[in-house]
């Protein structure tokens, strides 16, 4: 069944906006001191490289926005993932490899402690995603969606959502990651987004990136 009655639900989208604002402003004062290392980090590792890798990718509605990552690849990555195209361990559009060797060697450090994830709360303040919604998908990816799959995009992307925290996600085939975005859209709460905010601060701690 189509998902239908998220934009009624305009008590529950202020709230989720107010506490995207002040939580992804809290984490930009409170660990300025950790984006610091880790931009120092980047550049002793690889100078020539800059320190944010920015992509476009799809948010709410089909709208493209620059999404901010900490670079954890080689400054050539882009280029260099169409010989890597048969090497990919997902389905569907997704691409991702576990040993990928355009990784570098503290980016390797920064996607096992989710760390590179970091610049994303600019994105957040910015309003192009929120703390919890699906993961943002290349354009690319998205212009292979069909008319079940775009559902995706009826709310803001989010730097953490069900997929992030499933202790098998590496496993889950794109379809069922799909399944557990919708299952979120339609289910979403103030609590069932304070929940998932706790289980990625377990993936974190825990050092379950990838």
């Amino acid at each position: 069944m189509p998902v239908a009655g998220i934009e009624d639900r305009v008590a529950y989208r202020l709230l989720k906006r107010a506490f995207d604002i002040v939580f992804s402003a809290a984490v930009l004062v409170v660990f300025c001191w950790l984006y610091a290392i880790i931009a120092i980090l980047i550049k002793v590792d690889d100078p020539k490289g800059p320190v944010f890798f920015s992509q476009e990718r799809v948010g709410k509605d089909g709208r493209t926005f620059r999404m901010l990552k900490f670079r954890s690849m080689c400054v050539d990555a882009e280029d260099r993932l169409a010989e890597l195209r048969g090497l990919n361990e997902k389905t569907g559009p997704v691409f991702k490899i576990a040993e990928d060797p355009r990784i570098t060697r503290v980016g390797k450090w920064l996607r096992k402690l989710s760390l590179d994830e970091l610049p994303q709360f600019i994105n957040v303040l910015r309003s192009d995603m929120s703390i919890v919604g699906p993961r943002p998908a290349l354009p690319a990816e998205v212009a292979t969606y069909d008319d079940y799959q775009r559902q995706r995009l009826l709310v803001k992307p989010g730097l953490t959502c069900y997929w992030q925290t499933r202790r098998n996600r590496d496993s889950i085939t794109f379809d069922e990651w799909v399944d557990l975005d919708l299952l979120y859209i339609k289910k979403c709460s103030a609590w069932s987004d304070l929940k998932l905010i706790i289980q990625t601060v377990g993936v974190v701690l825990t050092a379950q990136g990838s």
